[in-house]
């Protein structure tokens, strides 16, 4: 397993530099129950394969999982982790392109993302750019969340 890497940009007009590379890879993180049962709270999805460890036992995973939308959420960190654009005012979360969650994050698992830029336009203020964030699960074969956020980074 890689350390984590980090691109550094100088300001958001800089990243039509960094199309088709690879922007960086977060740290690892950590996915406990209580992690689990907290964003269930927030979310008011409670169901018993994330939240029930005993009946999780004896279901299809032989565990709780985390919410795919839990996976999900981390992208912003992970982008964090992955990037940092210097000079920008703001960054703003403005939306999803396509979101897939292929495989299942077990309790107790260590995820983190694999960020890679995939287009940039300008837009008023500074740029739109779309990464190309796969979620890994240390150990797993197939990733947990395959995702296109789209991210505005504004100018000073």
């Amino acid at each position: 397993m890689s350390d984590p890497t980090r691109t550094v940009v100088a300001a958001p007009a800089h990243l039509h530099d960094r199309v088709g590379q690879r922007l960086g890879v977060s740290a690892w993180r950590a996915v406990d129950q209580e992690s689990i049962d907290l964003f269930a709270t927030v979310t008011g999805d409670r169901q018993w394969i994330h939240v029930d460890p005993r009946r999780a036992a004896s279901g299809p995973f032989g565990t709780t999982i985390a919410h795919g939308f839990l996976s999900l959420s981390l992208c912003a960190a992970f982008v964090d982790d992955a990037l940092a654009v210097e000079n920008a005012g703001m960054q703003v979360n403005y939306g999803l392109d396509r979101v897939r969650f292929p495989a299942p994050v077990p309790v107790g698992s260590r995820v983190r993302g694999v960020v890679d830029l995939l287009r940039v336009q300008e837009v008023a203020g500074g740029v739109q750019a779309v990464v190309g964030i796969t979620v890994e699960v240390a150990g797993g074969a197939k990733p947990a969340c395959v995702a296109e956020l789209v991210i505005r980074f504004l100018d000073r």
